[in-house]
């Protein structure tokens, strides 16, 4: 085969490949969407290497903006309850519609920690003053090295801690009230 001829085959094949990119990408978006009609998806499935071990120590800064504590691992070691760790932030649209639940759970006596995740403290501040405090103490942190630490999927994502500060539970999204009652309050009382 001559060289033109070569040429030409190759530019015809890189001509095709975004084309059959585009069509594997679209079947695995199709597989993904029956799936989670039939329920065999779930896209908060991914499970957490933390559940069992003891939650990881933070030791991060108080958002000093808020009033609020911050708090460090004697809060986690052993909170003596159970108790929630709850990233999230100012920018997070699903934040918004978690943060009745979050409200809801601290008026029923549930501790809340926060971790306010690659946030500036002043927005932090006006969301807490816009929306309501659900925490008992709040953490910045800043660069996401607790995010990490903790297998962060994006914000909001909430650990339910039992009284020895091992992790039970991980939802990773927003917490909503069918998450609370099919979930959630059933662990917190187990774990009371």
């Amino acid at each position: 085969m001559s060289e033109a001829k070569r040429s030409s085959v190759s530019r015809r094949a890189l001509m095709w490949a975004p084309l059959g990119l585009a069509a594997a990408g679209g079947l695995g978006f199709w597989a993904m969407l029956r799936g989670m009609q039939d329920g065999s998806y779930d896209p908060r499935g991914v499970p957490s290497a933390l559940i069992g071990k003891p939650a990881p120590r933070l030791a991060l800064p108080a958002v000093a903006e808020t009033g609020l504590p911050g708090f460090g691992e004697a809060a986690l070691a052993s909170p003596g309850a159970p108790v929630l760790v709850n990233f999230w932030a100012s920018w997070c649209v699903p934040c918004v519609v978690e943060h009745p639940q979050l409200m809801a759970l601290q008026k029923r006596g549930v501790r809340i920690l926060g971790v306010n995740y690659k946030d500036k403290p002043a927005d932090a501040a006006k969301f807490l003053t816009r929306y309501g405090n659900p925490f008992s103490a709040l953490v910045a942190d800043a660069e996401g090295r607790a995010g990490i630490e903790y297998g962060l999927y994006g914000v909001p994502e909430t650990y339910l801690l039992d009284r020895d500060g091992v992790v039970r539970w991980r939802w990773a999204g927003p917490l909503t009230p069918d998450t609370l009652s099919a979930e959630l309050d059933i662990l917190l009382r187990r774990h009371a």
